[in-house]
């Protein structure tokens, strides 16, 4: 498996909250080779079983979200600006004159409209989501043909290979779905000590709400939470962040369960699979918050990959970091990495 490939056909198409059916498109495609009997249940989330052929086995739960966050159309005023809320949480700071694209009947483009310097009076006020415009250069007669109330709009941006790194405006998390991707591709073959139900969720950014209905309904024993975390820049905490390159980040927090936080440092340190600790005191801000009180309870550990510009057009990871957190993964579902 090519990471950067496979990092590329996951990003480069759109999947807003709730209207992630594009994404979720690709992911189904590219599970069904891992999985043949791989599906998309009716609130858009991804899912498959892989059976390790043993009736007495626990299932693990493998699971990243394959939305994005975006912006939905909320009014059209009388000149044909649009005006938006937030499907999950914009980094405003990045949004005055950005280029979008709006998700009608038809994709439209336009952009967001910004004061210029030379009239605004306050240069370091961060905008509302509420008082964003959009120009898409139509009369509202004309918009109103083409677009509806509840259209999604994104930023416009591209898959960029930077070398070991890959930027692209969804890494949150379509670089974990292929993290897991690349764990069922080292596994392929292998015995494996689990049932494995891969999950390929919907709607994290807006409540983690698609997880919830697919860990109750593929009731896991443990679950292994696939997401991102904040990569180190030159104005970051080091101790809130990690270098990108460290390899996989595993979680301890009050939610998650450690003794699955210590048998994936374990793991990590008996192969050689880099590796930092991601210390989040009370939750996550993942799926896993969601997963371990499904039915009676699950076991859930977090195992992150460093990024940089969360929530921007421009989300920046390693592959090495997806390549050392598949295979901890990997391992710990019972695969030999160095086979």
């Amino acid at each position: 498996m090519d990471i950067k490939q496979t990092l590329r056909a996951l990003t480069e198409v759109t999947g807003v909250s709730g209207n992630e059916a594009s994404a979720c498109d690709v992911a189904l495609t590219l599970l069904r080779e891992y999985a043949p009997n791989a599906e998309a249940d009716a609130f858009g989330n991804v899912t498959a079983v892989i059976s390790c052929g043993n009736t007495a086995a626990k299932t693990l739960m493998l699971d990243a979200h394959i939305d994005q966050i975006g912006m939905i159309v909320s009014y059209i005023d009388n000149n044909g600006f649009l005006k938006v809320g937030a499907c999950g949480g914009l980094d405003m700071r990045t949004m005055p004159a950005q280029s979008v694209t709006v998700h009608g009947r038809k994709k439209v483009q336009g952009v967001i409209c910004t004061l210029p310097p030379h009239v605004s009076t306050d240069h370091s006020k961060v905008p509302e989501v509420g008082e964003l415009a959009i120009d898409i250069g139509m009369t509202k007669e004309q918009a109103e043909k083409v677009i509806s109330l509840g259209d999604r709009v994104t930023v416009n941006s591209s898959c960029r290979d930077m070398g070991r790194l890959v930027s692209a405006p969804s890494i949150d998390d379509r670089g974990g779905v292929c993290v897991i991707l690349r764990a069922l591709e080292l596994l392929k073959g292998q015995k494996l000590k689990y049932d494995l139900a891969v999950c390929f969720s919907a709607q994290e950014e807006t409540g983690e709400r698609g997880v919830k209905q697919a860990a109750f309904r593929l009731d896991p024993d443990e679950a292994i939470i696939v997401d991102v975390s904040f990569g180190r820049t030159p104005d970051s905490a080091q101790h809130e962040t990690a270098e990108l390159g460290s390899g996989a980040m595993i979680g301890v927090s009050a939610v998650l369960d450690r003794g699955m936080t210590d048998s994936l440092r374990s793991l990590a340190e008996q192969n050689n699979i880099p590796y930092t600790i991601e210390v989040m005191p009370s939750s996550t801000g993942t799926n896993a918050d969601a997963v371990s009180v499904s039915r009676s309870g699950v076991k859930c550990c977090t195992v992150s990959i460093p990024i940089r510009y969360m929530h921007t057009p421009i989300e920046a990871v390693d592959i090495q970091d997806i390549e050392a957190a598949a295979k901890l993964i990997a391992t710990y579902a019972g695969g030999d990495i160095n086979a």
